[in-house]
C-alpha cells in the first residue's frame, strides 16, 4: 500500500506548534473515515531529516482525495514515500483569497487560525455534506464570533457565513477590518452596517456584506454572503430562519466574560452559556448539519458538554478520533473539541 508523509505547517504559536502534529493526526483520521471512505490508515507522527511529518497509508489516492487532504488545518506539503525519497504531490486547497485574510489580525485572545480551520474541517467532514465540501457553497454560523476568525476562514473556503457576538468593540473592530481589507485588496464587494429594530426599538447592529471571489462572478450576482449581528447569542433565532445553516462552529469562552446576558448577568463560563444557547443554535441547523464546539476543560468536563448537546436534540460524535483533540493552550487552559450532528 502506498505510504505518504504530510509536512506540518509551522505555527508561530510555540505551544500550538507542539500540539499541531497530534491534532492533525486526529483530524486526518476523521477525514479518512468521513470523506475518504476509510482508506487512510497507519497514521503516526514521524521525523524525517529532523523535521516533523505525519505519516499515513492510503490505497489509491485520486485527485479528488488529494484535494480533500490539501485543506487539512496544518498541512504544508504532501509527499509519497518512495524508499528513502519523497516525491511531492501537488496540493490545491479551497482558498479563494490571500491568506492574510486569516493571519493579519493580531489581538489578545485571538483563536489560532490553524485551530479555527481544524474546527471548520471537523464540522464539514462530520456532517452529511462531507461529500460536498469541495463543490457546494455551504452555510456556516459562528454564534460566538468575536473578531471574526471563523467568518474569515469560511470566506477563504468560498462559503457563505454569519456570526453573532455581544461585544460591541469586537463588532466594530471586525467591521473596520473587513471593509479595509476588501478595499485594500480591491475585491468587488458591498458592505453596510445597519440597525435592527423590533417593536420600534433598536435591538442590534448588523454588518452585511457581499464579497466577490472574482470580478466575473460578482458581476453575475454570484457573491459570497457575510452577516454579523452584534447581539446576544441566546437570541440567535430572532435573526436567522430555522434550518438554514449547514455548520455551526464556536470557540466557547474560557472562563472570562463573554457571550450572553441571559439570566440577568454576563455569563462567565461555557457550560451555562451552552445550556442557554444550544437549543436556539440547534434550531438553525439543517438536518444532517453539525456543530463543532471548543472549550476549556479546566472549567467544564467533557461529559457536561456532551450532555448539553444531547439535551438540545443533537447526536454527539464522542468516540474514536473525536477524542483526540485535547491540547494545552496555556497554564490555565486545556482546550478540547466536541462535535455533534443534527
Amino acid at each position: 500500500m502506498p505510504t505518504y508523509a504530510l509536512l506540518v505547517r509551522p505555527a508561530l504559536n510555540r505551544v500550538y506548534a507542539d500540539s499541531s502534529v497530534d491534532l492533525m493526526a486526529a483530524e486526518l483520521a476523521v477525514f479518512g473515515d468521513r470523506a475518504l471512505g476509510g482508506r487512510v490508515g497507519g497514521i503516526e507522527p514521524v521525523r524525517i531529516g529532523g523535521v516533523p511529518y505525519l505519516a499515513f497509508e492510503a490505497d489509491s489516492l485520486d485527485e479528488r482525495d488529494v484535494r480533500y487532504l490539501a485543506n487539512l488545518s496544518s498541512a504544508y506539503a504532501l509527499f509519497e514515500r518512495q524508499g528513502d525519497l519523497l516525491a511531492p504531490v501537488e496540493l490545491t486547497p479551497l482558498d479563494k483569497f490571500d491568506d492574510d485574510l486569516v493571519t493579519i489580525q493580531k489581538y489578545s485572545g485571538k483563536t489560532n487560525e490553524h485551530f479555527t480551520k481544524l474546527m471548520l474541517n471537523l464540522a464539514v467532514t462530520s456532517s452529511e455534506f462531507a461529500g460536498e465540501m469541495l463543490d457546494r457553497r455551504l452555510r456556516v454560523l459562528d454564534p460566538l464570533c468575536g473578531r471574526g476568525t471563523t467568518l474569515n476562514q469560511a470566506l477563504m473556503y468560498g462559503y457563505d457565513t454569519a456570526g453573532i457576538d455581544l461585544d460591541a468593540k469586537d463588532f466594530d473592530a471586525y467591521s473596520a477590518f473587513l471593509q479595509t481589507w476588501l478595499k485594500r485588496k480591491r475585491i468587488k464587494h458591498t458592505a453596510d452596517v445597519t440597525r435592527v429594530r423590533r417593536d420600534g426599538k433598536v435591538v442590534a447592529r448588523r454588518l452585511t456584506a457581499s464579497v466577490g471571489v472574482d470580478k466575473e462572478s460578482y458581476k453575475a450576482g454570484d457573491a459570497l454572503s457575510l452577516d454579523y449581528v452584534n447581539a446576544d447569542t441566546t437570541e440567535a433565532p430572532r435573526f436567522h430562519r430555522a434550518a438554514t445553516f449547514d455548520l455551526i462552529v464556536a470557540d466557547a469562552p474560557y472562563g472570562v466574560q463573554h457571550g450572553s446576558r441571559a439570566g440577568g448577568g454576563l455569563h462567565r463560563g461555557p457550560l451555562e452559556l451552552m445550556r442557554a444557547a444550544l437549543p436556539g443554535w440547534a434550531r438553525l441547523l439543517r438536518p444532517g448539519g453539525t456543530i463543532a464546539l471548543s472549550w476549556n476543560t479546566n472549567v467544564a468536563p467533557r461529559t457536561a458538554l456532551v450532555d448539553a448537546l444531547a439535551e438540545a436534540d443533537l447526536t454527539p460524535l464522542d468516540e474514536g478520533a473525536y477524542l483526540g483533540f485535547s491540547h494545552r493552550v496555556d497554564q490555565a487552559i486545556v482546550r478540547d473539541v466536541v462535535v455533534a450532528r443534527k
